[in-house]
């Protein structure tokens, strides 16, 4: 752990922990994530003997109902640690449960955005507000997520805040300093969410902002040739940021000991594997060696449907590959990933696994077999995207690289839904490519900001450059249409943009119609076989990013 003082998050399987996480590292402050599960029975050892580091103690939210068979067990001790404590969605409810409050199933549930209002002039909520009511009370616009609800506040303590379907939406004794919100802070959803974080860390918990990317650049270079040593690694190499930023991680601790194995799967995008030779070759001081596997994965592939499915073959083979191409040089013990924690989360891989729902495999994290023959380096596995994005830029590496839209693992394996063939793939790169082009050539202008589309600060950027993440998703579904005077009788394809900065929650971007229709007529009469473009304008949550 870092040698700065800390907010200890305990984890009780929340799809937003790390969210938390993240959201207080913004601030410059360090966070360390434990899972509730090693608090059992263990006092306060869990930080050693009263660290003096530890300024505070978050609870995240979890998908257990307070007193439910299933429900995680709250160690009490941790209020002996006498350190501020803010309890999350069911972090508050644990806490209103063990002070003697009351806490009911389905009472009051909310899911989405809602509005509360600040009672008290509290500590943790004061003058934080988005707007005013008619009476001049003080509302913020949240995000919910509960069908818990605490119905009875427990002896000193006070509501801080309330919801017209949540009569007690915030908790609090002050004296002590124990806090507790309903809503999500860490949500992008809660915009007051940071200012809230930065009051309980900075004001509250007197946390300083002693933590920045460069220190944990300098510090996991340090650790990676400590845990390394004289060993070799060889790496996954994609192309994609995550990736990238391992490659410029690890070659800048070990150099000459890093392997990178691009493999061509046949699911890159359009032109991808010579790009990605051409980039990395002659950059590093390690071996960049490229294998050609199209026919393999195609093969293996083949009457696959089931996206989880295809998502565990592609990641087997690819740790089969990587396994096969160590054996050709010597002294080769690990296996690097660019694993990102919102894979972890998603796949439900944290130190909490029991306690967080799985929502779908990543190939990184779950397509390992039972007996790896190397050990697994993943040294970003704790960064969301646009951590990973920062350091790359302080490692050195191209701001169009380290500013590349996202790309899955498994490639267009997993937007192509249903079955995988050559054919559909190729149409799905002849798409994406296009899409991709018209987002980079669109220049966005006062009047996208006057309608709302974009923000001022985005005039003069592409719309390539204003949005998170933009794909195609090739769709099995065959519908009539008219090209010159024939009936065709073609695919479909559909298209996903999206705004996120941590790729936790996102929004369906908002672009000029004149753009979105423009991107359906390119793709419709330059791609053979296409002869309908729908658009995704779904949210997550609900839905994830991906398709599949």
């Amino acid at each position: 752990m870092e040698k700065v003082s800390y907010i200890l998050i305990v984890d009780y399987g929340s799809q937003l922990t790390q969210l938390i996480a993240r959201r207080i590292r913004e601030q410059g402050v360090f966070s360390r994530v434990i899972s509730c599960n090693l608090l059992k029975g263990q006092g306060t050892t869990f930080v050693g003997q009263k660290d003096d580091l530890l300024k505070g103690v978050v609870l995240s939210g979890g998908p257990e109902s307070v007193g439910g068979q299933n429900s995680h067990s709250f160690d009490e001790q941790l209020f002996d640690l006498d350190v501020p404590i803010l309890g999350i969605c069911f972090g508050m409810q644990i806490i209103a449960e063990v002070h003697g409050g009351k806490v009911e199933f389905g009472t009051n549930r909310e899911f989405g955005r809602s509005i509360v209002r600040a009672h008290g002039k509290s500590m943790l909520l004061g003058e934080i507000q988005d707007f005013k009511n008619d009476a001049g009370h003080g509302l913020l616009n949240v995000w919910m997520s509960h069908g818990d609800s605490v119905t009875k506040l427990p002896p000193q303590f006070k509501v801080i805040a309330s919801s017209a379907d949540c009569a007690i939406a915030g908790i609090a004794d002050e004296k002590k300093h124990v806090y507790g919100l309903q809503f999500h802070p860490e949500a992008s959803h809660t915009t007051q969410g940071k200012k809230i974080l930065e009051r309980f860390c900075k004001s509250i918990c007197k946390c300083p902002s002693s933590w920045t990317m460069k220190e944990f650049s300098r510090n996991k270079i340090a650790e990676i040739k400590k845990l390394v040593g004289e060993d070799k690694v060889l790496l996954g190499l994609s192309g994609g940021v995550d990736s990238s930023v391992v490659a410029k991680l690890l070659d800048m601790a070990i150099g000459q000991q890093l392997m990178c194995i691009f493999v061509d799967t046949g699911m890159l995008r359009k032109n991808e594997a010579n790009q990605v030779m051409k980039t990395f070759e002659n950059s590093f001081s390690g071996i960049v060696r490229k294998v050609d596997a199209r026919e393999v994965f195609f093969r293996k592939l083949k009457g696959v449907i089931d996206p989880e499915e295809k998502r565990k073959i592609i990641g087997a083979l690819f740790v089969e590959i990587f396994e096969r191409e160590s054996e050709k040089f010597t002294d080769v013990t690990w296996l690097a990933q660019g694993t990102i924690y919102p894979d972890i989360i998603e796949s439900a891989g944290t130190e909490s696994a029991g306690a967080a729902k799985k929502i779908k495999s990543h190939h990184n994290v779950g397509g390992l077999p039972d007996k790896l023959a190397l050990k697994l380096l993943e040294p970003i596995k704790a960064l969301f995207k646009d951590e990973v994005r920062q350091l790359g830029l302080e490692l050195g590496l191209r701001k169009d690289l380290v500013n590349r839209h996202p790309f899955p693992g498994p490639g267009l394996g997993i937007r192509v839904i249903g079955e995988v063939t050559s054919a559909k793939v190729a149409i799905l790169q002849k798409a994406d490519e296009i899409l991709l082009e018209l987002l980079k050539t669109q220049i966005i202008g006062k009047e996208d900001v006057s309608k709302g589309l974009a923000m001022e600060d985005n005039i003069g950027k592409s719309w390539y450059e204003a949005t998170a993440q933009a794909f195609c998703v090739f769709l099995p579904l065959k519908t009539v249409g008219v090209k010159g005077d024939d009936r065709s009788y073609d695919w479909v394809i559909a298209i996903r943009i999206v705004n996120s900065t941590d790729f936790m929650t996102a929004n369906a971007a908002r672009l000029p119609f004149e753009l979105i229709e423009l991107i359906s007529s390119e793709i419709i009469n330059k791609v053979n076989d296409v002869s309908r473009v729908v658009l995704d304008i779904s949210n997550k949550p609900p839905a994830t990013i991906e398709w599949e």
